[in-house]
């Protein structure tokens, strides 16, 4: 395993126990069984370590829910929506539960900023999918039910993450769906508008992810793999973004063969935003 990953991994268990704050890259160089030197060929700081980890979770997490809201047929969609969301709370049940907790009570601004970041993601992403499911119907209140959806995503989650209580994830899902559709249809008083949405903390777009920027990961990821179809896409996506030869069905194409690839999700996820499919 690579060090940087172990290290990681480590230290999320241990974080998990003791919180961001009250545990000390001592007790994770003891915890892994390296040295402070090691420690620090790899990371910076504890602070750089948190903002990877979280890094690594949401990249996964916000991929994992927009490609579920733009592979799934529309009559399944809430379900599948809500069904996978939960599922990967209980996967990952140890960093769910310290980003829970360290959302209201860190001061780190750093870690704020990028808690709020990926957040504003998560929206865009909920967002398309109230609008497609929902069109017209909810063109006055869309962004309330967008926050009400959030708001089920965060309390149900209380139930297994800090009480311990058994979840039937197939009926949580459907129950949830129920309660959408009735918050969809009934609602005549919305409250939150588009003015209030552009006042919140700004987050970056698939515009502040520049070419560069992309291409800076693709090269990264390519230097990484073993020959495969995953590598020769990301290869032709690295051409694409320098000289804009492909079709818009070739880069779809080229996206599908990367996207279910672990490693290479989150640039699917840019590329896609980028893009606009």
């Amino acid at each position: 395993m690579i060090k940087k990953q172990l290290i990681m991994e480590k230290a999320l268990e241990l974080i998990a126990k003791q919180g961001f704050e009250a545990t000390t890259v001592q007790q994770i160089t003891d915890y892994c069984g390296i040295s402070k030197g090691a420690f620090y060929l790899s990371f910076k700081s504890k602070d750089e370590l948190i903002l990877a980890l979280i890094d690594h979770f949401m990249m996964q997490f916000i991929s994992d829910i927009d490609q579920i809201v733009r592979s799934t047929q529309d009559e399944n969609l809430l379900y599948e929506f809500y069904y996978s969301i939960y599922d990967s709370f209980q996967k990952h049940s140890d960093f769910a539960k310290v980003l829970m907790k360290e959302q209201t009570s860190s001061l780190n601004e750093q870690l704020i900023i990028k808690l709020q970041h990926y957040d504003r993601l998560l929206e865009v992403t909920i967002l398309s999918m109230v609008e497609r499911l929902y069109g017209d119907q909810v063109q006055e209140s869309k962004y309330d039910l967008m926050f009400c959806i959030k708001a089920f995503m965060n309390t149900y989650s209380h139930l297994f993450l800090f009480y311990n209580i058994p979840v039937d994830l197939h009926l949580l899902a459907q129950s949830l769906v129920e309660k959408t559709d009735l918050l969809a249809k009934q609602t005549s008083t919305p409250f939150i508008t588009k003015e209030m949405i552009q006042i919140l903390p700004a987050t970056h777009d698939q515009q502040d992810d520049t070419v560069e920027q992309i291409k800076l990961l693709i090269k990264q990821k390519i230097a990484e793999m073993d020959e495969s179809i995953e590598k020769e896409s990301l290869i032709l996506l690295k051409e694409q973004l320098e000289q804009q030869t492909y079709s818009r069905a070739i880069i779809k194409g080229l996206l599908e063969n990367i996207r279910n690839q672990p490693h290479c999700k989150w640039i699917a996820y840019l590329l896609y935003s980028y893009y606009h499919f």
